[in-house]
């Protein structure tokens, strides 16, 4: 589990974008993945409530404490995999999905929920930064 307090003692950390002026010259990417340590940080803010009502809210079944707290734990390679194990595109899900999983997030009762889907995008750039997610083509 990560910090037992870090939902007390770190703010959620808002989603970065690239400025306007930048992106309206291009196509590109303009959502911004976290830092690994701002990752770390945000992934801190995970209570491990229990009944976790995030993996419930998120619409492919994504094992979200536990993603979590690998990233805590500094472990990458684990966090990909646990990723992987539920969701089959998370470089795509980490910019586009609404994150229902968010809205049901238990510190979402009376405060700001965890930044679920912003680990996730950092989760899955790292695993392409690293060379960690490779094609896997049918036999």
């Amino acid at each position: 589990m990560s910090k037992i307090t870090g939902f007390l003692d770190q703010p959620r950390i808002k989603d970065q974008y690239a400025p306007v002026d930048a992106r309206l010259k291009h196509y590109h990417e303009f959502l911004l993945p976290l830092a690994p340590d701002a990752a770390r940080l945000q992934a801190t803010r995970c209570m491990d409530c229990g009944i976790p009502f995030c993996n419930n809210g998120c619409p492919v079944g994504n094992i979200i404490p536990d993603f979590n707290n690998l990233v805590y734990q500094d472990d990458w390679r684990s966090a990909l995999d646990t990723l992987h194990s539920t969701n089959n595109f998370p470089e795509f899900t980490g910019r586009i999905c609404p994150a229902p999983c968010e809205a049901a997030c238990t510190l979402n009762i009376n405060g700001d929920a965890v930044g679920i889907k912003s680990i996730e995008l950092s989760i899955i750039e790292r695993g392409w930064q690293e060379g960690w997610v490779t094609p896997q083509p049918p036999p």
